[in-house]
C-alpha cells in the first residue's frame, strides 16, 4: 500500500487562530463541534432499530424479557420510530406513575391509544 504524504500546512492553518482571544477560540471550537455533530444527531433522530430501543429500555430498568416484549409491541403498532423509551417516559409523566409501571401497563394492553398525542 502506497502512502501519500500530506503537505505540512499546520503553520498556515494555525495563523488564523493565533491572534484569537480565548473566548473567540472557545466559540470557534464549539461551532466546529456543532458542525460535526449536527448530522449525527439528525441520523440518530431518524433511524433506530429494535436492538437500540431494547438497549434504551434496559437502561431504564426493564428486564431483557420486558424490553423485548415492549419493543415488539411498539414495532407492531408502527411506533418504534418515535422512540420506545421516550414514549414510555412521556406516558409515565402524564399518568403520574413510574416508568416500569407504565411499561407494565402497556404490556397489559393499556394506554396504547394515549401514546401519540
Amino acid at each position: 500500500m502506497r502512502r501519500v504524504e500530506r503537505a505540512d500546512d499546520y503553520e498556515v492553518r494555525r495563523a488564523r487562530l493565533r491572534g484569537m482571544p480565548d473566548d473567540e477560540l472557545h466559540a470557534h471550537f464549539w461551532a466546529l463541534v456543532e458542525k460535526i455533530i449536527r448530522p449525527l444527531i439528525a441520523e440518530a433522530r431518524s433511524h433506530t432499530t429494535p436492538s437500540i430501543e431494547r438497549s434504551v429500555l434496559l437502561r431504564m430498568g426493564f428486564s431483557s424479557i420486558e424490553a423485548k416484549a415492549l419493543v415488539t409491541s411498539f414495532a407492531e403498532r408502527g411506533l418504534l420510530g418515535h422512540g420506545a423509551g421516550r414514549l414510555i417516559l412521556e406516558l409515565a409523566k402524564r399518568q403520574g406513575i413510574g416508568v416500569t409501571e407504565a411499561g407494565a401497563a402497556l404490556r397489559d394492553g393499556r394506554y396504547w391509544e394515549e401514546l401519540i398525542r
